[in-house]
């Protein structure tokens, strides 16, 4: 391919991206403010009267698009830690596939859910789940067996807690079937049609196969795996590849002028049917996987300035799964106050940052120390879980 320049050994010496963690950043804070301001609307408070509709939506209204971007980040992310643990795709080994994801998912997850459940038990406002979508048990069968999306787009969307559990339930039913994929089909090019089928497919999850039912027009399984996959074949791509800096340039300009038109141009994009046609999500992955690629490429480190935002991206698992507590806690505060028109802007800027601050605690003191102390009861170490296949001899990395 011309403005690539072949390595003769795939393992490379992957350590933190920060153009992976902005973007990480990037779309934690997109949820946030979405979160926030629909908290707004629920209250009926007018905050966005007097602003440009254009700068509303560009700022608060592209949560579903934020998450796009996390599908795409980690499907970079799982499929080049399995490059680097096994050297190739279909020598990856399932039964320690799936315990390195259960050590760093489920301790938060599981822990998550029972917090949920005590205070459904508890009947703490917006907490509680209705017998129409099925109750506690409901819920609970549906998270853990990752039908979140496909309970709400059946009988109505859970309170903001459960909701959101609906991304990890179409996250972790790919990687349910990635490691068998990859080790009947990782060694000629039958993932890579799988791959390229999921991306040609997710406009149609979108659009077609929704039916006219707007949650699975959001929530549907194919809607989000087209950017997992993207992600994946982003990994695959510069798994043997060393980047010229010409084609690192144009990516990473190119990558952040489609994020930048479908994060910013709303109106251009109705105007041009992108989000009719389902096309819009595929550009916001599309975009998000050139940055990846010129990111990891480039050997890009981010100015100290911006040393909050690698943070925030960093913590973002941590973040998403516990930032509706803070949001419903200052929300309660915020209308014991008679919802005074302006604290809106310190509201935005408290949740934010006590979410960052939760997801830096629960991180450090809970999720890292649970999914280490997991690791090492799997047996983790030089020879098993987190093992890194050597190279024969020290290769160019492009990783900072």
């Amino acid at each position: 391919m011309p403005g690539t320049k072949r390595i003769p050994n795939p393992s490379r010496s992957w350590t933190r991206i920060d153009g992976v963690d902005c973007l990480r950043a990037l779309a934690i804070l997109y949820v946030l403010l979405n979160h926030v301001n629909m908290q707004l609307l629920f209250a009926r408070v007018p905050w966005t009267a007097h602003l440009p509709q254009p700068l509303v939506t560009a700022l608060v209204w592209q949560g579903q698009r934020g998450v796009q971007i996390f599908f795409a980040v980690s499907g970079f992310l799982i499929t080049s830690t399995t490059l680097r643990r096994w050297h190739s795709l279909h020598q990856v080994r399932i039964r320690d596939f799936y315990l390195i994801r259960f050590a760093r998912i489920a301790p938060l997850f599981l822990t998550l859910l029972a917090i949920l459940s005590l205070l459904h038990l508890a009947h703490v406002h917006n907490f509680v789940v209705s017998a129409r979508t099925g109750g506690l048990r409901g819920a609970l069968v549906a998270a853990l067996t990752l039908r979140v999306g496909l309970l709400e787009a059946r009988r109505g969307y859970l309170p903001g807690s459960w909701d959101i559990l609906w991304s990890l339930s179409v996250e972790e039913m790919f990687y349910l079937f990635f490691p068998l994929c990859c080790r009947i089909l990782g060694r000629g090019k039958g993932l890579l049609i799988i791959l390229i089928a999921f991306v040609a497919l997710g406009p149609f999850a979108r659009t077609v196969f929704t039916h006219g039912n707007p949650v699975w027009h959001e929530y549907s399984y194919l809607g989000g795996m087209d950017a997992i996959a993207l992600g994946c074949l982003t990994a695959l791509f510069l798994s043997s590849r060393q980047l010229s800096r010409r084609l690192i340039r144009t990516l990473a300009v190119c990558g952040i002028a489609l994020l930048a038109f479908c994060l910013c141009l709303q109106p251009l994009v109705e105007r041009l049917r992108l989000e009719k046609l389902g096309l819009d999500m595929t550009i916001v992955a599309t975009g998000a996987c050139m940055v990846i690629a010129a990111s990891a490429a480039s050997r890009w480190q981010a100015p100290r300035a911006l040393n909050f935002l690698l943070a925030f991206g960093r913590r973002s698992y941590e973040i998403y799964l516990t930032h509706m507590f803070i949001v419903v806690a200052c929300f309660a505060l915020f209308r014991g106050l008679e919802k005074p028109l302006f604290l809106v802007p310190a509201v935005f800027l408290v949740i934010l940052g006590l979410s960052g601050a939760l997801g830096e605690l629960v991180a450090r003191f809970y999720s890292e120390p649970a999914n280490q102390w997991l690791r090492a009861r799997f047996g983790d170490g030089p020879a098993a879980l987190g093992s890194v296949v050597q190279p024969e001899h020290k290769p160019d990395t492009v990783m900072p």
